[in-house]
């Protein structure tokens, strides 16, 4: 297939990319290059034949107009967003605009699209979200596709705002869509200031690890080459209109989490002490939510998948990965000044 893939110089994105060309796909990578997003991030396939970047905003319709009629996708993959629940905490704004208006955009450019070359059953417009949509759950039950939406953050909103727009073009227009919501992704790439790499970047520095609460909130952690896989496989096999939720039915608190990155670090980056000297709880964000977990009987039992990676499995790669890699996220911290805590503002 030929995938047109919005937000591919991304954590996710990239993931998607690099195992697309690895499965002979043909791929467009469009984004943005706003501060998440770094072409190194996809250095490895840039030389590929069967690989084209081109730098635009999901927003400018002429742009993603212009990319669709050159290039002439199978598909689009959908992952372009502003994703930070502190950061839309701090700045809805840029949530608002490029979650909600970008996905409008891309709707519109890829129904006209559909149309002009003859409304094909086989094109997919296939929308990328979070489970974040759902609110967030006691110590009980699991998030399933039928969950009322509850979102709680300007994030959650944003995107729980974008997948009804998805269902509605689906609906109203006819446009074939699949839609994915997905559990907290971890990993290689991921922007350092997201909690595993937060974690495993202070520590080295020897800096203060902060726990948000009493680090009891429990997310369930997909990695993210796992969820790459499981995003193709809906796009090639999932039902037009469907949705599907992806978990890593790995399922852990913050602070096991945080204690087991030091853990870690300790065995393969000793020192004189324990890495979880370092932790540091810390004033919560507002409106945490208390709970994530996934129930990942659709996507198993429809599409035969699941994920290949214990969260056990995934953060020691994860670690090593920061570890042997210094030379990607060094200049990032220094570029952007991440570290800084966001999202205490309200």
């Amino acid at each position: 297939m030929k995938l047109l893939v919005t937000g591919g110089a991304g954590f996710i994105g990239s993931a998607v990319v690099r195992l697309a060309i690895a499965q002979g796909h043909q791929v467009v990578n469009v984004d943005a290059l706003t501060y998440a997003a770094c072409l190194e991030n996809v250095a490895s396939v840039s030389d590929d034949p069967g690989y084209t970047f081109v730098k635009a905003d999901i927003c400018d319709r002429k742009a993603i107009d212009d990319i669709l009629e050159t290039h002439k996708p199978n598909a689009i993959m959908h992952l372009a967003a502003e994703s930070h629940v502190d950061r839309s905490i701090d700045g809805p704004g840029d949530f608002i605009h490029t979650n909600i208006i970008g996905t409008y955009t891309m709707l519109e450019a890829a129904r006209r699209y559909w149309i002009e070359n003859g409304q094909p059953d086989t094109f997919r417009f296939h929308h990328i979200s979070t489970d974040e949509v759902y609110g967030s759950l006691d110590d009980e039950g699991m998030f399933t596709e039928d969950t009322p939406y509850a979102p709680t953050s300007p994030y959650s909103a944003s995107k729980a705002s974008s997948d009804h727009l998805v269902r509605a073009w689906n609906e109203t227009y006819g446009l074939p869509v699949v839609l994915t919501n997905c559990s907290n992704n971890y990993g290689p790439y991921h922007f350092p200031e997201k909690l595993i790499p937060v974690v495993i970047l202070n520590a080295l520095a020897g800096k203060d690890i902060p726990v948000y609460g009493n680090g009891e909130n429990i997310r369930d952690w997909l990695y993210v080459e796992d969820h790459a896989d499981a995003l193709l496989t809906v796009l090639q096999k999932g039902k037009n209109g469907r949705t599907y939720n992806i978990g890593g039915e790995n399922e852990a608190r913050n602070i096991d989490l945080v204690r087991n990155i030091c853990d870690i670090l300790d065995r393969l980056r000793p020192k004189s002490t324990s890495y979880s000297d370092l932790i540091t709880f810390v004033t919560d964000r507002p409106g945490h939510d208390l709970r994530y977990a996934i129930d990942p009987n659709r996507i198993r039992n429809e599409l035969n998948w699941r994920p290949s990676v214990t969260v056990e499995q995934g953060i020691e790669k994860t670690v090593q990965w920061y570890l042997d890699n210094e030379s990607w996220w060094k200049p990032l911290q220094q570029r952007h000044g991440v570290g800084e805590r966001l999202g205490a503002k309200a």
